[in-house]
C-alpha cells in the first residue's frame, strides 16, 4: 500500500521530486521494518523515523509513507516506551523543520509547520490514552489471577485439613481398637468381636469421608459426592465412635441448637472431632467432656479431658495449628490450655 500509494502520489504532485528507485527504498525500509514491532519496538521506531525524514527532505510526494512512523510512534508509547516515543515525535519534527532551513527549502509558512505540529502532539496525547488504558486492563488481570490464586491456595489449604481430621480421627480409633482385638485375640476371643467391627466401621467411614472430600476435585460433568457434609448434627455418632474406642465422652449443649452456615458447621464438627483425636492419641485420659454454647453473636467450643497432671502450656502440633487455622478463617479464635486438674482445653470461639 504504501509503494503503490506513493507511485500515484508523485503522479499527482509533479511540482514534487519525481519517483525514483531510492523513494521506493525508503518508503519499504519504514514498511518492513513494521515486522518486527512487536519485539524490537525503540529500533523499528528510529528506522522509521530516518526513512520518514530522509524521505520528506528528499522533497518526494506527500504519501502514506508518514503511516508507518504513526504506527510505529504509537505501538512504543502504548506498549511503555515513552520516552523513546516522544523523543522520537520531537526528532522527526524537529529534523523536518531544521532540515528545511540548512538545505534552504522554501515552501512552508509559519500555520503549516505548527498544523504538523500539532498533529504530532495528538498522536502522541492519543498513544498516551491507550497505554494507559493498557495498563488499567493488565493491573486488573493481575490483580484477577492474584485473587485466583489466593482462593487456590485457601482451597488447597482446606482440603488439606480436612483429609488431615479425617485420616487422623479415623486411623487412631482404628489404631486402638486394633490394639484391643490383638490383647484380647488369645485371652478372650469371644470379647474381640466388637474391637474387629469397630475397625470395620471406621475404616468404612474413613473411605467415605475421604471420597467426599476427593469430590470436591472431581471434572465438572463427573457426578457430585452424595455424602453430606460433617457438621454437629454428626457429633452424636462421633461420640459413641469414639467412646468405642475407650473414651468415655460427654456432650452439654447450652443454648437454642439451631441450623448454622455450611462452613461455620464443618468446621465445628472438625474442631471436635480433632480434639477428641488428640485425647485418644496424645492425652493419658479415660474421658473427655464436650461443651457447646449457642450464643447470640458466637458459638463457643470446649472440649476437655481428665489427663494426667501436667504444668506449663501445651505443646502445639500440627493438630492445634489446624484447629486454629480452621477457626481464624472464620474471623474466630482457638487456643489450647490445661484444665485445673492438668489435662488439655481446647476453646473455640465461632462467630456467627
Amino acid at each position: 500500500m504504501a509503494v503503490f500509494g506513493s507511485l500515484g502520489a508523485s503522479r499527482g504532485e509533479q511540482d514534487r521530486r519525481a519517483a525514483d528507485w531510492f523513494m521506493i527504498v525508503l518508503v519499504l525500509i519504514g514498511s518492513v521494518s513494521l515486522y518486527w514491532l512487536r519485539t524490537r519496538p525503540v529500533p523499528v521506531l528510529w528506522a522509521t523515523v530516518l526513512s520518514t525524514l530522509v524521505y520528506m527532505l528528499m522533497q518526494y510526494a506527500y504519501g502514506p509513507v508518514i503511516f508507518s512512523f504513526v504506527i510505529a510512534v504509537f505501538t512504543a508509547i502504548r506498549t511503555g516506551h515513552r520516552l523513546a516515543g516522544w523523543t522520537a515525535i520531537v526528532a522527526l519534527y524537529a529534523g523536518h523543520v531544521l532540515g528545511r532551513l540548512v538545505l534552504g527549502i522554501n515552501g512552508q509558512g509559519i500555520y503549516q509547520i505548527l498544523l504538523v505540529g500539532t498533529c504530532f502532539v495528538v498522536l502522541g496525547f492519543v498513544a498516551e490514552l491507550f497505554r494507559g488504558h493498557r495498563e488499567r486492563v493488565m493491573a486488573s488481570n493481575e490483580t484477577r489471577r492474584e485473587e485466583e490464586l489466593r482462593k487456590a491456595g485457601e482451597e488447597r489449604l482446606r482440603i488439606a485439613q480436612e483429609l488431615h481430621d479425617v485420616v487422623a480421627h479415623h486411623i487412631s480409633l482404628i489404631n486402638v481398637q486394633a490394639s484391643t482385638a490383638l490383647h484380647l485375640v488369645d485371652r478372650q476371643p469371644e470379647q474381640a468381636g466388637p474391637a474387629l467391627a469397630a475397625i470395620k466401621e471406621a475404616s468404612k467411614e474413613a473411605l467415605v469421608d475421604l471420597r467426599s472430600i476427593v469430590g470436591i476435585l472431581r471434572q465438572p460433568d463427573e457426578a457430585a459426592p452424595r455424602q453430606p457434609v460433617a457438621g454437629l448434627d454428626r457429633l452424636d455418632h462421633l461420640i459413641s465412635r469414639t467412646s468405642r474406642a475407650g473414651l468415655e465422652v460427654h456432650a452439654i449443649v447450652h443454648g437454642d441448637p439451631r441450623p448454622l452456615p455450611t462452613g461455620l458447621d464443618r468446621a465445628a464438627f472438625r474442631i471436635i472431632q480433632e480434639s477428641l483425636t488428640n485425647v485418644v492419641r496424645h492425652a493419658k485420659a479415660t474421658a473427655a467432656t464436650v461443651r457447646i454454647q449457642y450464643g447470640e453473636q458466637a458459638l463457643v467450643l470446649q472440649v476437655d479431658d481428665d489427663g494426667d497432671s501436667l504444668v506449663g502450656p501445651p505443646k502445639e502440633g500440627n493438630g492445634i495449628i489446624g484447629m486454629r487455622e480452621r477457626a481464624t478463617a472464620l474471623g474466630g479464635t482457638l487456643t489450647a490450655s490445661r484444665t485445673p486438674t492438668g489435662g488439655l482445653r481446647i476453646t473455640a470461639q465461632l462467630p456467627l
